[in-house]
């Protein structure tokens, strides 16, 4: 099937047909009738002149049957820049393996890597299970320079997703340097979970307090006791929109778009982790408002690096490996190089997924003399069972 591509511009009098009420679920069409590539609009927030490019597919055929039949489709959410696009590539591949129910990329890019973007997922049109958008890098133009220069570059877009996807209800941002070992369906369902008040989940930035950041060097305040990592960020748009936030500004409560720039004007010279540190700071203030999930959902190199201290991924694996520091890339951390290599090399055919394994385990264990690669069956336990039950749907393209 061949993509399609679609610009839109926005004015005022288009917004309301641009950004349409959030929809939670959509019918799906049926697979042996043959599914058709769709249009996706890329929604821009108000200071944005235009809206992203975008290409679509829709339906994996021969591996689900799909019928009429209502499915929710999965909004994840990535910024890129800079050399980092074949890592976000392969973030996208890995969410694709092993997911089951549809998903959407909304992919915010540098221009200049737009087409790129584009070439390399139009090569996996055939999968048909996935839309993706791209959208420009952009923020609030009386205030975009500030905001462009925080921490690293286009690292503080995902502030702002809440204001520019106004048609998604919920979202997952992930950073590029993330890989799922487990189906993205897994940390989705983790929304149900949230309570009345709980508008966003993140994993704690450290399990062990004395090799914490925050509690030792922060300058600013933090969500509980070690402060909490916003590579992996589960979203609910909707209700982030319409929350009030207390804050230590005004005694007034201020909703999400009107608590950013008052938050960097009095923190951005006491701030180390630019928009991770703003998060911190909001959440301090406003705990009822995010759901805490384990460490196994964000498994980064702190996590191993001085001894294991993240029990859950001892227990059942690691469901979301973060290779932050870029550890995919140098031979400080090989053991999660490996992992990452072996997703980056490996292809949608099922028995290249398959044979994935072994040549991983082999390869992991030639790591056992860092202390990441001591405790390396914890990067396949999950990823085990994930390609077993990738192994259970119908074979065939």
């Amino acid at each position: 099937m061949e993509a399609t591509t679609s610009t839109v511009t926005v004015t005022e009098e288009t917004k309301a047909s641009v950004y349409p009420a959030p929809v939670g679920v959509q019918l799906a069409v049926s697979l042996e009738e043959g599914a058709g590539g769709g249009r996706p609009q890329a929604a821009a927030a108000s200071w944005l002149a235009g809206g992203g490019r975008g290409a679509g597919n829709a339906g994996r055929p021969g591996r689900y049957s799909l019928k009429a039949q209502p499915v929710e489709k999965m909004h994840l959410a990535v910024v890129a820049c800079g050399e980092r696009l074949e890592e976000t590539v392969t973030m996208l591949k890995s969410a694709l393996i092993f997911s089951i129910k549809p998903l959407q990329f909304h992919i915010f890019a540098e221009d200049q890597l737009h087409d790129s973007f584009k070439d390399r997922l139009d090569s996996w049109s055939f999968l048909q299970r996935f839309h993706y958008t791209l959208y420009p890098i952009t923020f609030p133009s009386d205030s975009a320079v500030e905001w462009r220069k925080l921490f690293k570059p286009c690292a503080s877009q995902r502030l702002f997703l809440p204001l520019i996807l106004k048609e998604v209800d919920s979202l997952l941002y992930v950073d590029t340097d993330i890989l799922f070992l487990r189906p993205v369906d897994d940390i989705w369902s983790l929304l149900k979970k949230f309570n009345s008040t709980q508008i966003a989940a993140m994993a704690p930035e450290h399990e062990e307090p004395r090799i914490g950041w925050y509690n030792r060097f922060a300058r600013h305040p933090y969500y509980g006791k070690t402060g909490v990592n916003s590579g992996v960020m589960l979203m609910n748009m909707t209700r982030m929109r319409g929350a009030h936030f207390k804050n230590d500004m005004t005694t007034a409560q201020l909703q999400w778009g009107d608590l950013l720039m008052p938050l960097l004007k009095k923190y951005k010279l006491n701030i180390t982790w630019g928009d991770q540190d703003l998060l911190n700071i909001m959440f301090f203030h406003n705990p009822e408002k995010l759901f805490v999930f384990p460490c196994q959902w964000n498994y980064r190199p702190d996590h191993c690096i001085y001894g294991s201290n993240c029990q859950g991924a001892e227990e059942e694996g690691v469901f979301v490996l973060h290779g932050n520091r870029g550890v995919y890339h140098d031979d400080k951390q090989p053991a999660f190089r490996a992992v990452y290599e072996a997703l980056r090399n490996c292809s949608f055919e099922d028995d290249n997924v398959h044979s994935l394994l072994k040549p991983l385990e082999l390869e992991l264990q030639r790591t056992v003399h860092t202390y990441c690669g001591k405790i390396y069956k914890i990067f396949i336990k999950q990823l085990t069972k994930s390609i077993k039950r990738y192994g259970t749907a119908p074979k065939g393209r």
